[in-house]
């Protein structure tokens, strides 16, 4: 009886913490509130004749990139195209620099071809990562486009020798961060470590980047970043169930090869704070119980949907992490942690971040920080940064797995989504209200790297297979986003 009076104990102990989560359980997980939340801004999706992307009444798309084709530099357009940002050239043209996200195995995919025949094109100086039998095939891509024209006017390879570039950010000072979702360590096939970020200029002509890793900013599994134009301070995501977010302070703004610290997100009084708000399954003991109880499956009290929270700063130390347990170390100091960080991105002061399989259906978060107006200094303890849970769907036919976010010139959060049925492109206005803006009806792989041309209005948005970057222009409606 002892051990059922525990049980009792225990279960009536997580219950009472579920009254503050009654909106969570009764509404969200159910996707009644959800629902509630959808408003229809451009009408249904119009089949695509095509069968590659369906799109609302009066817009159109069109494929400015596929994976095979020769580029300017006489390499091949790589596969599987990831993260990417769109930098303003003048008022007609736009450069586009674009991830890979390839595996070194991925011969078929990699922009020197099966056998490596056009490799001699390039400076192998310039290549991360060489390989023990070939070089790495992860890296990026730019593309100069003539938003007039609507025509390529040079594409070449950027980045070279990497691995899995998936995520990433661009920077204030015109350049974009590559990020690699991998931990591979040196020996076997590579010949170095990897994990890192990297820098890549928005270069005009062809030419390859000094593929120098930004080690300070930390070995993990990276996913993408974020830069505050005012104080240069990177944010970081990390794609792992367990992950944390990381904030990077450069010594030197501007200039992240310079080094600088690296520290992760914690909640102010609620030390090692699970933000997942995943099911918990109570287990117990029920070898000497007169009965055995249903296994009740409850909600673990993390942070509710439009709760703010205050923040602070763990700094981390041994940041190359050679047994990959950065995230671990960080939560036992008392960082936060979350399921997945994936897409990120800043905006009018506010950090916008997806967690892939958050909430209680594990189908999606999207959480908002706001910096202290003292980010980065000991002012900002008078003043902390503040978190948000922005929303959490918990109903895949509203948002699946949001993955790559971007934010419109008008306000708009535009996902992109990575789940295992049909994916789409989602739009939520400041309010939180979601809308559907594409669908992918070739297959049921994800869109990637949804970005806009500021200068004018064209949605960039890569199909990772069959590695397509598409250019989507209609007209916009930037004025009742309520």
């Amino acid at each position: 009886m002892e051990n059922r009076r525990k049980f009792i104990k225990l279960f009536s102990a997580v219950a009472a913490g579920f009254v503050g989560l009654k909106r969570f359980t009764e509404a969200s997980i159910t996707g009644k509130q959800d629902y509630e939340n959808q408003i229809d801004i451009y009408g249904d999706l119009v089949k695509d004749p095509q069968r590659l992307i369906d799109l609302p009444k009066n817009f159109s798309y069109r494929v400015i990139s596929k994976k095979g084709n020769i580029m300017t530099d006489g390499l091949y357009v790589p596969g599987a195209p990831d993260g990417m940002a769109a930098f303003p050239v003048n008022k007609d043209r736009v450069l586009l620099i674009r991830n890979h996200e390839l595996n070194p195995d991925q011969f078929n995919e990699g922009p020197f071809g099966i056998i490596n025949e056009r490799f001699d094109r390039i400076d192998s100086n310039l290549v991360y990562d060489l390989g023990k039998d070939m070089p790495h095939l992860g890296g990026c891509t730019n593309i100069l486009y003539d938003l007039n024209k609507r025509k390529v006017i040079r594409e070449f390879l950027s980045l070279a020798g990497t691995i899995r570039n998936c995520a990433g950010g661009p920077t204030p000072w015109g350049t974009w961060i590559s990020c690699e979702e991998d931990v591979t360590l040196k020996g076997a096939q590579s010949l170095k470590n990897h994990g890192y970020n990297f820098e890549v200029p928005g270069y005009l002509e062809p030419q390859l980047a000094n593929p120098i890793p930004l080690k300070e900013m930390g070995r993990f599994n990276h996913e993408a970043v974020a830069i505050d134009p005012k104080t240069g301070i990177v944010y970081q995501t990390e794609d792992r169930d367990d992950g944390l977010i990381y904030r990077f302070i450069p010594n030197v703004k501007g200039e992240l090869a310079k080094g600088g610290k690296l520290q992760a997100m914690a909640i102010r009084e609620k030390k090692s704070l699970d933000t997942r708000n995943w099911p918990l399954e109570i287990n117990t003991n029920t070898e000497n119980l007169d009965f055995i109880p249903d296994r009740p499956i409850a909600r673990t009290i993390g942070i509710e949907i439009g709760h703010s929270l205050e923040i602070e700063w763990v700094d981390l130390d041994n940041i190359e992490s050679p047994d990959d347990d950065l995230r671990q170390r960080g939560y036992q100091m008392g960082a936060a942690r979350f399921a997945r960080g994936e897409g990120m991105w800043h905006d009018n002061n506010n950090i916008f971040f997806a967690c892939t399989n958050g909430g209680f259906n594990k189908s999606g978060q999207i959480f908002k920080y706001i910096p202290s107006s003292f980010e980065g200094t000991p002012k900002e303890e008078s003043a902390p940064g503040i978190l948000t849970l922005f929303i959490e769907p918990n109903n895949t036919n509203i948002v699946e797995f949001a993955d790559n976010i971007t934010v419109a010139p008008w306000g708009d959060l535009i996902i992109a989504e990575d789940g295992p049925q049909l994916q789409y492109l989602r739009g939520i206005t400041p309010a939180g209200k979601i809308y559907t803006l594409a669908c992918n009806s070739r297959n049921l792989v994800e869109f990637t790297g949804p970005c806009f041309s500021a200068n004018h209005n064209s949605l960039f948005v890569n199909m990772q297979s069959p590695g397509l970057t598409l250019e989507i222009t209609g007209p916009w409606k930037k004025s009742m986003h309520n």
